[in-house]
């Protein structure tokens, strides 16, 4: 078995990792990928959440494994072994879907081929990437494909567009779409009722189009703070927050890279212990208000 697998990203509710502050209409936008404008989670925050759940950030933890995976700081103490980094690498996690409002069936989970292509390279290095490839969908720009469980699901009948958000699209069923929706079902839900859902809600659209989406389709809040003596909202204290809206799908590549630390760890055995069973986490800021509530899972060949 190799030494990597994939993290997939369920959002439960909205999750909002932000940047600290924005320079257009929204006050604290998520952190965006420079070149695409595509919302991102930082790796670094997803391995400090890793190390939370797991007690690597305790002063006081002193498992072998542990400081092998998450690294150990500078030592306090003439009887501590040395600091050591961590041997666990977790790299950004990328937009794989997003969630759409549809008029019919609720939502969509909306991607693009741009989107599948870069998810494939991660797919390649842990052995999961099977055929998938071998065909990319390529949408038109006023088109969305999707396997044959969702041409009835998002649309009231076979001669009507399906309505995403504020714009309508063609439908049309593709092959390669289908492969891809059930792969990605089966990886994030294996057998549960959940990735039959997920199948009849999976579509791909132009990578403009998706674009588009991920600039408008986001989750803006409006927040307030009041004065409790006034009763009223505090001078200054009016501000909005973006977050990515809940059912966002994203993945990560994890890793194992060369253990350092004491204790004759393996790779394989790290990635085991923290990187195996089904997690529920919460990444980024706003937790006190039922922000970042997030299902990771993991897979690799």
């Amino acid at each position: 078995m190799s030494n990597n697998r994939m993290m997939w990203i369920q959002a439960i509710t909205p999750v909002h990792v932000g940047c600290g502050f924005g320079v257009g209409a929204v006050d604290l936008p998520v952190i965006r990928e420079k070149a695409t404008n595509w919302p991102v989670l930082p790796g670094s925050g997803i391995k400090g959440v890793l190390a939370d759940r797991f007690g690597a950030s305790d002063p006081e933890q002193r498992e072998e494994m542990t400081q092998a995976a998450f690294g150990k700081p500078d030592k306090t103490g003439e009887n501590e072994a040395p600091s050591n980094a961590g041997a666990l690498v977790i790299s950004d996690a990328r937009m794989v879907a997003l969630p759409v409002r549809s008029l019919y069936g609720t939502w969509a989970w909306i991607t693009c081929p741009l989107a599948l292509q870069r998810l494939l390279r991660d797919l390649e290095e842990t052995g999961l990437a099977g055929k998938l490839g071998e065909t990319l969908a390529k949408p038109t720009p006023g088109q969305i494909l999707v396997a044959d469980e969702a041409r009835t699901k998002l649309r009231v009948n076979p001669n009507t567009p399906a309505y995403l958000a504020d714009l309508d699209v063609a439908v049309a069923a593709d092959a390669n779409v289908k492969a891809w929706a059930e792969s990605l079902a089966s990886w994030l839900f294996g057998t549960s009722g959940w990735a039959a859902e997920f199948v009849a809600r999976f579509g791909v659209v132009h990578d403009n189009l998706f674009s588009y989406l991920l600039d408008t389709g986001t989750e803006i809040a409006t927040r307030i703070q009041v004065d409790p003596t006034t009763g009223s909202v505090k001078k200054g204290q009016l501000w909005t927050e973006e977050a990515l809206p809940a059912e966002t799908v994203m993945a990560s590549l994890v890793w194992a890279d060369k253990v350092r630390a004491p204790g004759n760890h393996t790779p394989q055995e790290i990635l085991n212990k923290y990187c195996s069973a089904p997690l529920n986490l919460q990444i980024g800021g706003k937790a006190t208000v039922g922000r970042g509530r997030v299902r990771a899972v993991f897979g690799g060949a």
